[in-house]
């Protein structure tokens, strides 16, 4: 028969009080800690979770809802977010929504009926429908990476807009002026963000935006592909690009490598995010880096506090900007003359 919690009590010389505190997260003394530890592991005790669940209205499970789970930004935050909240004792339950806003719903709303604590959400739906459900129900709800208009809760996101101004000064600092931009899906809130970076620095400089330098892809490699070639046939006088998230570098670079463009004496290029293959291409690319690790701690904590785990939460929502870094490799110089002029590049 297994044990229960009477027979740790009876074991231990602790009354059911310590040892319900022990197995809620409560504070208990670390001799009876310790004691307890052991009459589990002696007793083969198993915690009825479930059970537990239905006690205490808590299941330690949080849901995340994020776009692609094969985008490395995300992987790299949820990795980062798992570890924090494992070693507090909570499990997370990982949804895929493909980018769609119909699957993000489903995804809500199984999460939902699994009574998960928490949800943190990389949103796709601009209404966020399902999260205000959610979190009617008075359970605490993260935005991470994008906000959605109207809904009330905390957030943790990257200083979009300034990331993009600082990679297109620097381009304009090196003596560019026409600047292309693969850009993601307006309706999204970093690529939106981004865009306004873009406009700003151009502002700054004293030099109009021009329609044909801008491309809007869609945060794929394909995307990028496609949209670094769109951007060499629509503007021959361009002598710099600007990728706005990985994948799109990915098929930046792809592109630019089948068509035998030279870097950077052809074309400057800034990416966006993992430095690792922004070391492997050749010339190095220089990126803007998301603090993907600091993003994950900050979400993490936040929710943490949010269930009064750890920390002490705030009264209202809370939103955490981030600072990118702009890392220097060498696919970015100045425009060699006659570099406005530089002609259709493989038959494009």
């Amino acid at each position: 028969m297994a044990a229960t919690m009477k027979d740790l009590a009876r074991h231990t010389g602790l009354g059911l009080a310590t040892i319900s505190s022990y197995f809620n997260g409560g504070n208990v003394r670390e001799k009876n800690r310790i004691k307890i530890e052991q009459a589990i592991e002696e007793l083969h005790y198993e915690v009825n979770e479930v059970a537990r669940g239905l006690k205490t209205n808590a299941t330690h499970t949080i849901g995340v809802v994020i776009p692609e789970l094969n985008n490395t930004f995300c992987t790299e935050i949820i990795t980062g977010m798992e570890d924090i909240l494992r070693s507090r004792g909570y499990a997370t339950i990982v949804c895929d929504c493909r980018t769609d806003a119909a699957l993000e719903q489903e995804a809500i709303e199984f999460l939902t009926r699994k009574r998960v604590d928490g949800i943190i959400n990389m949103p796709v739906d601009p209404a966020g429908s399902g999260l205000r459900e959610f979190s009617k129900a008075g359970k605490p709800v993260i935005l991470l990476d994008r906000r959605i208009q109207g809904l009330d809760c905390d957030c943790v996101l990257v200083d979009n807009r300034r990331a993009v101004n600082e990679a297109a000064s620097l381009l304009f600092a090196q003596g560019h002026r026409n600047i292309g931009i693969i850009s993601g899906p307006r309706e999204i809130y970093t690529a939106s963000e981004r865009l306004k970076g873009y406009a700003d620095a151009h502002k700054e400089a004293g030099i109009p935006v021009q329609e044909s330098l801008i491309c809007q892809g869609d945060y794929t490699i394909r995307g990028g592909v496609s949209g670094m070639i769109s951007l060499i046939r629509r503007n021959p006088h361009m002598t710099a690009v600007i990728a706005t998230n990985y994948e799109m570098t990915v098929g930046m670079m792809i592109a630019v490598n089948e068509l035998g463009i030279r870097i950077p004496d052809e074309l400057s290029l800034i990416g966006f995010d993992n430095l690792e293959f922004a070391r492997a291409c050749c010339p190095a690319l220089s990126i803007v880096s998301q603090p993907t690790m600091e993003m994950a701690k900050e979400t993490a904590s936040l929710m943490l506090a949010r269930l009064g785990v750890e920390g002490e939460a705030s009264s209202g929502p809370e939103v955490k900007y981030l600072r990118t870094r702009l890392i220097g490799g060498r696919s970015v110089s100045g425009p060699l003359p006659g570099a406005e002029e530089r002609k259709a590049v493989g038959g494009l």
